[in-house]
């Protein structure tokens, strides 16, 4: 039985959901974004409220009515308040650089690595840190990922991208002969 799915998303003053034939629109202060939801699913959307609901009896429609939950709850968010990610760049002469589109990073490599940023991505450099900003969580999170993977935090001395929020666990190098 979802749990997910069966709680209601509240609208924060200043969101609007509408849904036509298979597709949900969320538009708010920050923006506007399209969604098309799954098959087994719809919506009932109330004043200030909305509430998702199973076509079908079903595991695969259970499991759908929380995945759907999840998306219009995280556009919602999107609209209203927007998605921040945080990558940390650690290591000697690593750099990033925001140009318009484009986030320029120094990495090591005989190379700069250029990323092109996508539509409704914004990126800040402050020192060693790169904020990714937007309203559409998957997007931030696909960019982000793409970033880290460029070069992956190492475990022996620390160097590379990572989350702020994520933990490298440390591993002692070679031991002295003795």
């Amino acid at each position: 039985m979802s749990r997910v799915g069966k709680k209601p998303i509240t609208l924060p003053k200043g969101v609007a959901v509408t849904c036509g034939d298979s597709t949900v629109h969320v538009k708010g202060p920050k923006g506007e974004l399209d969604r098309k939801l799954p098959p087994l699913v719809g919506l009932e959307i109330g004043d200030q409220e909305v509430q998702v609901k199973c076509d079908k009896e079903g595991r695969q429609s259970r499991a759908m009515q929380g995945l759907c939950r999840a998306l219009v709850q995280n556009m919602v968010t999107g609209v209203s308040a927007g998605f921040r990610r945080v990558l940390e760049i650690n290591g000697v002469g690593y750099r990033a650089e925001a140009r318009g589109g484009v986030l320029s990073l120094a990495l090591g490599y005989s190379h700069p690595i250029e990323v092109m940023l996508p539509e409704g991505v914004g990126a800040q450099v402050e020192k060693n840190q790169v904020i990714l900003s937007g309203i559409d969580r998957e997007r931030i999170g696909q960019v982000a990922a793409v970033l880290r993977g460029q070069r992956p935090p190492e475990p022996y001395k620390g160097k590379g991208i990572r989350y702020v929020e994520e933990t490298i666990r440390r591993k002692v190098g070679k031991a002295g002969a003795s």
